[in-house]
């Protein structure tokens, strides 16, 4: 029983030192120098952020759902 927990404790660290380590070597520290290429535009104000990923997503979401309904009222008909 105590070498299939030593298995056990062993095989959870390998993979617990994995994990943190590839989220290390994938944080954004290396983000802070500018690529060849980079041309940054303006930034959004925040009534277009809100308007770009919280209206657009809810009335994208709201135009499928009609569809649909729309298209089953028709075949129950």
């Amino acid at each position: 029983m105590s070498n299939k927990v030593n298995k056990n404790a062993l095989r959870a660290g390998t993979v617990t030192a994995g994990a943190t380590l590839t989220l290390l070597l994938s944080s954004p520290a290396f983000a802070v120098a500018p690529d060849d290429g980079d041309q940054p535009g303006p930034g959004l104000s925040i009534a277009e952020t809100l308007g770009l990923y919280v209206a657009a997503p809810i009335v994208l979401f709201l135009v499928i759902a009609g569809l649909v309904s729309l298209g089953d009222r028709n075949k129950k008909s």
